[in-house]
């Protein structure tokens, strides 16, 4: 008789799991599936720490990562950036949903948290390493920057021509992991920071209480 119930138990015990393995197998596809989805928008405007949690925030962004691009030297590291002679900016990656959200989209939330007449640096921070830029990854991000930045350009919002770069991107270093999330792992230096940075004063000026 022992047999014999092992076997039932056995064959319970398997039927119970044959669901829980396929519902394993829906997940993973899913999650495959959505990565094959997943699109990357590359955006530079100025300190990279200010960057992410504009971004962050959003409905569709899947992760933002703080890096360098648009320089000439491999592998570059925050203190030979900073000093201006790599030729890198401090840049933001974006990883995103289309379906929730898209590339013009991302593009007004950007302009919205820069100075796009300033290509010398952006507020306290000074010199190329801080220049902003859009770096698009295809054809279609050129075609759609450009016509945002000539939106902007014409909407009178700035007396000032719009100096923001619109550049291929070439390759994109991740930063430092003490730079990922920096406004989350030091928020007091980081609020001590952007104040003093003058960002929120020159966006609120310009934007007023408009939300990007």
């Amino acid at each position: 008789m022992y047999p014999l119930k092992s076997f039932w138990l056995t064959l319970i015990i398997l039927l119970l799991l044959l669901p829980m393995a396929a519902m394993a197998d829906d997940r993973s596809n899913n999650m495959s599936n959505n990565k094959e989805n997943l699109a990357k928008a590359t955006l530079a405007g100025g300190c990279f720490w200010c960057m992410e949690p504009p971004f962050d925030k959003l409905n569709g962004v899947v992760a933002t990562i703080s890096g360098y691009t648009g320089g000439h030297k491999n592998n570059p590291t925050y203190q030979e950036v900073s000093s201006g002679t790599t030729g890198h900016t401090e840049a933001l990656q974006v990883t995103y949903d289309p379906q929730k959200i898209s590339y013009p989209q991302l593009l007004e939330v950007f302009w919205r948290n820069i100075n796009p007449v300033d290509s010398d640096g952006q507020f306290v921070d000074r010199g190329s390493q801080y220049r902003p830029a859009i770096f698009y990854h295809d054809e279609e991000q050129k075609q759609l920057a450009e016509e945002s930045r000539n939106k902007l350009e014409t909407s009178g919002r700035f007396k000032s021509q719009i100096t923001t770069e619109i550049v291929p991107l070439d390759t994109f270093y991740p930063a430092e992991d003490y730079h990922q999330d920096y406004y989350q792992k030091s928020p007091v230096r980081y609020k001590f920071y952007r104040y003093n940075s003058g960002r929120d004063q020159f966006l609120k000026k310009v934007w007023g209480d408009e939300k990007g």
